[in-house]
């Protein structure tokens, strides 16, 4: 089983295509291959960014069924407590919270678009970063 923090960025893209490493990524919450760690933070972001009009307008899912899924995801992850914060580490403040989800939790890897984002900082925490479709080469599951 991976331990793995999930960026917004694929959560949005995973919404918005029923197709491809994003969406199947998220159809694996809560599997024995897929154990997402989240903090309270983190959460909030993915709540907040996925519920924007604009979104809503991309992905087409209604406040209802968002709350149902993010219900879903919060009872199939594991939950981390940011103990220590580590900022600055990386050059976009937003995503501070997201490698601290990952050091705090000991997580496997993050998977997010923005691997470069991420680098070295992951690096000296020993996390690992990976796209969707690579997360899948790394698990030998297929697409």
């Amino acid at each position: 089983m991976m331990n793995m923090v999930i960026d917004t960025n694929v959560l949005c893209s995973g919404l918005i295509s029923r197709r491809g490493a994003s969406n199947r990524l998220l159809q694996m919450i809560g599997t024995k291959d897929c154990l997402m760690l989240v903090s309270v933070p983190l959460f909030l972001e993915y709540e907040s960014v996925l519920k924007r009009p604009e979104m809503i307008l991309r992905h087409g899912f209604s406040s209802e069924k968002l709350d149902l899924l993010l219900a879903f995801w919060a009872s199939n992850s594991r939950s981390v407590t940011l103990h220590v914060l580590w900022r600055p580490q990386l050059s976009d403040p937003n995503d501070e919270m997201v490698l601290e989800t990952a050091v705090n939790g000991g997580a496997d890897c993050i998977v997010t678009f923005n691997t470069k984002d991420f680098e070295p900082a992951a690096a000296r925490f020993g996390i690992k970063l990976f796209t969707p479709s690579e997360i899948f080469q790394i698990m030998e599951v297929s697409v």
